[in-house]
This record gives structure tokens, sequence and C-alpha cells, in this order.
């Protein structure tokens, strides 16, 4: 196992990203103010499996320079998803409503991955119009 080092840009790209993820996830949650349940994680964690396979399969951002695709994929939907708010957000709810915590955890994980699906076949889609 080999560990590579990569230059200061990258190391700058994923923190700009993660900023600006941290802050549009708070923007969002802040939006929309959660009540009994967690809407604001659910959106933000559906949304970023949507775009990390396009992020990272996309042939547009695949021209991109390595610190340019880290920023967008490893620090702005690194920070921008939520899982582990999602875990206590559905601890928490269990708490109160049990059913409708179940019904949470289904929709983010099979949601998340009809999401990425579609994700998925839209990066293809674009790779196979190039």
């Amino acid at each position: 196992m080999s560990i590579k080092v990569h230059d200061a840009n990258t190391y700058l790209a994923i923190g700009l990203g993660g900023i600006a993820g941290s802050l549009s996830r708070f923007g969002i949650s802040t939006f929309l103010n959660a009540t009994f349940f967690p809407f604001a994680t659910l959106l933000v964690n559906l949304v970023g499996c949507f775009l990390l396979p396009i992020a990272s399969n996309h042939p547009r951002l695949q021209r991109l320079s390595a610190p340019y695709r880290v920023a967008i994929g490893t620090g702005f939907l690194g920070s921008f998803t939520t899982f582990s708010t999602f875990s206590v957000d559905t601890w928490q709810l269990f708490q109160a409503h049990p059913i409708t915590a179940f019904g949470y955890v289904f929709i983010s994980v099979f949601g998340g991955l009809a999401c990425a699906f579609l994700g998925f076949k839209l990066a293809r889609k674009k790779v196979e119009e190039s």
C-alpha cells in the first residue's frame, strides 16, 4: 500500500469546497427549519447521492484538474452530505416516532440508491454523447 502525497493546491481546494458545502448545508437546514421530521438532512443526502456520481463520472468534470475535482467531490459534497447527522436525527426521531423513523431510514437509503443510479445513468449518457 502506498500513500500518495498531494500538493498544497489539492488541500486548499478540498478546504474551500468543504467550506462551500458546509455553508450550503447550513443554509438548507436554516431554510427548512426542521419540525418533527428531518427534511433538510433527507434533502441534502438525496441531492448528494445524486450529485456525487455525476461529479465523479461526467465527461466535462473529468477534464478539470485534480484539485478542482476533489474540491467538488471530497470538499463540497463531502461536507454537504450529512450521514452522521442522519444517524443522530434517526435516533432522535425513533425516540418519539418509531414508525416515522423507519420510514425516514427507508426513504434515505432507497431514495439515495435511486438518486445515485440516476446520477450514474445521466453521467454515462453524457459520456456517450461526447
